[in-house]
């Protein structure tokens, strides 16, 4: 359980090997805690915990406020009105053009090929 919830039946997975950053950590072990996630998220659903829906976030580098530089990931019961939020950048209403898409998917794909 996290020890500062954003609501009760806030649930934090940890993998026992360290990874600062989640490139860092071995997909096996990456795959499984998404696994745990979908189970605990159905968990919360099931447990009388006030759920009516389910985030999962996990802060990977500073930029994304990550504080704990150990991977892991957050399964967050969500209800109405229960004031958690995201606050959205200036950028975010901006709706690039299919060449800008295409030009950003490209460098990713070149990065995702030269890792291989």
């Amino acid at each position: 359980m996290d020890i500062q919830p954003v609501n009760p039946g806030h649930v934090l997975i940890i993998p026992r090997v360290h990874a600062a950053q989640l490139s860092e950590l071995d997909s096996e072990i990456g795959g499984l805690m998404f696994r745990v996630a979908m189970r605990i998220a159905e968990a919360l659903r099931q447990s009388g915990v006030k759920c009516e829906g389910v985030n999962l976030f996990l802060a990977d580098g500073e930029a994304a406020f990550q504080d704990v530089f150990h991977v892991h990931l957050h399964v967050i019961p969500r209800f109405t009105g229960d004031g958690f939020r995201l606050e959205l950048g200036s950028s975010y209403g901006h709706r690039p053009d299919t060449k800008e898409l295409d030009e950003v998917a490209e460098k990713v794909k070149k990065a995702m090929l030269a890792e291989e």
